[in-house]
C-alpha cells in the first residue's frame, strides 16, 4: 500500500475516533453545565463618596467594595454586585449629580438581590430630622418592592475625627431608628470608632479615606455582609 494511502486511512481513523465526542448531546450538555452557577450572591450598594472613592484614594480595584468581594471570595463567598453611589448623595440631599439615595436604590436593587446595603451619608447633616426620617424609610421602602426577600444592611455616616458633629449625631440616631424599624441590620461607624486615632486613613482633605483607608473599611465591611449572606442563605 502507497504512503499516501495509508496517511488517508490513518486520518479517516482518527476522525472517527473523534467524532462521537461532538455527537453525543450528554458528553455536550456536561460541559455546558459548568455555565451554571447557584452559588453567586447578588447584593446592591447605594452609598456616597466613601464608596465611589474620590481623589484622595479609593478608586476601582482599590475601593471598599472591590476589595470586600476579593476578601469573600477567599472564604468561597461569591458576590455579584450593583454600586451604585454618588459623591455628595445622601438620604435627603441630592449628590454631584443630583441623586439622593432613594434614586441611587431604584438604579441598583433588582429582586434576586440577597442584600442590599445602604452605607452613610454625612451629607445630611442640614436635613430636617423629621425629614430625613421620611426620605430614609421611603429608600428602605421602595428597597423592599424592588427586592422582597432581602436582607438589609444599613451602615451609619462615619466621620474620621472623635469630635462629631450634633448633627451628625441626630442623623446616626435616625438611621439607626429607620434601619431597626425595617428589620435592618445597623452598623455604627462612629459608635465603633472606625477613623478615631487613624489620620492614616484619611486623605490630606481631612474628609475622604486614602487608599488604605478603603482597604480598612473593606477589613470591616466584608464580614458583616458574609453574615448576612449567610443567615439569608
Amino acid at each position: 500500500m502507497s504512503r499516501l494511502a495509508t496517511f488517508v486511512i490513518s486520518l479517516a481513523a482518527v476522525a472517527g475516533a473523534v467524532a462521537p465526542v461532538w455527537e453525543n448531546p450528554a458528553r455536550v450538555r456536561a460541559y455546558e453545565t459548568l455555565t451554571l452557577d447557584s452559588s453567586v450572591n447578588h447584593i446592591a450598594v447605594i452609598g456616597d463618596s466613601y464608596t465611589t472613592g474620590s481623589d484622595e484614594g479609593g478608586r476601582g480595584p482599590k475601593a471598599w467594595t472591590a476589595r470586600a468581594w476579593q476578601a469573600l471570595a477567599q472564604r468561597g463567598i461569591r458576590v455579584a454586585a450593583d454600586v451604585s453611589a454618588e459623591g455628595g448623595a445622601g438620604y435627603g440631599v441630592p449628590g454631584n449629580h443630583g441623586s439622593i439615595f432613594e434614586d441611587l436604590t431604584a438604579r441598583a436593587v433588582k429582586p434576586q438581590d440577597a442584600l442590599v446595603v445602604f452605607f452613610g451619608s454625612r451629607n445630611d447633616q442640614p436635613v430636617d430630622p423629621g425629614e430625613l426620617a421620611d426620605r430614609t424609610r421611603e429608600t428602605f421602602a421602595l428597597a423592599r418592592r424592588f427586592a422582597p426577600t432581602a436582607r438589609f444592611l444599613v451602615i451609619g455616616p462615619p466621620w474620621p475625627t472623635a469630635d462629631v458633629p450634633a448633627e451628625v449625631l441626630q442623623d446616626r440616631d435616625v438611621l439607626n431608628a429607620e434601619a431597626r424599624a425595617a428589620g435592618a441590620a445597623f452598623v455604627d461607624p462612629i459608635g465603633d470608632r472606625w477613623f478615631v486615632d487613624r489620620p492614616d486613613l484619611i486623605g490630606p482633605d481631612g474628609v475622604h479615606p486614602n487608599d488604605a483607608g478603603h482597604a480598612y473599611m473593606a477589613g470591616k465591611i466584608a464580614p458583616l455582609v458574609g453574615m448576612q449572606l449567610s443567615r439569608q442563605a
